[in-house]
């Protein structure tokens, strides 16, 4: 989908009775920074079109993936998400 990503994110700990490293907002904060920042780059390097105010939104959705089934659902939404662009209300 060109307007939104979907992202797996496996934290190794987790089983073991919590995550002990950054929270997910700090997480997702930083990869907005960083991807922010080398979108930036292409703009002034003439390889990418400049976008107006934000690249990416404020908020995100989260969904704790628990179990297997739960697991195979998920990534059956995402590897099919792009048949639905059509579907999209941004769809042009």
């Amino acid at each position: 989908m060109p307007n939104h990503v979907h992202l797996l994110l496996l934290f190794d700990d987790w089983e073991a009775g919590g995550h002990a490293g950054p929270p997910l907002h700090a997480v997702l904060d930083w990869y907005k920074t960083m991807t922010t920042n080398a979108y930036m780059k292409g703009v002034r390097c003439g390889i990418l079109p400049p976008f107006q105010k934000r690249l990416w939104q404020r908020g995100y959705y989260e969904h704790v993936i628990r179990g297997q089934q739960d697991y195979l659902d998920t990534w059956s939404y995402i590897d099919q998400n792009p048949a639905r662009w059509a579907e999209d209300e941004y769809y042009a």
